[in-house]
């Protein structure tokens, strides 16, 4: 497994970076969950982030 090196504020920034709007990250959380269940429900957990905000990321 890899190390970690990025924090979920990190990826946020970067996708702020590259011009995704609120929209456009929630659509990509959207295509990531229908797409690939379980690699999201990883990233997720790879970045640290608390369960009930994966809750809330994965049926949003």
């Amino acid at each position: 497994m890899c190390e970690q090196t990025m924090d979920k504020a990190e990826w946020v920034a970067l996708f702020r970076h590259i011009g995704l709007s609120e929209a456009q990250m929630q659509a990509w959380h959207q295509a990531f969950e229908a797409r690939h269940p379980e690699a999201h429900q990883a990233f997720l957990e790879w970045l640290g982030i608390p369960a009930g905000e994966i809750d809330a990321i994965r049926h949003r």
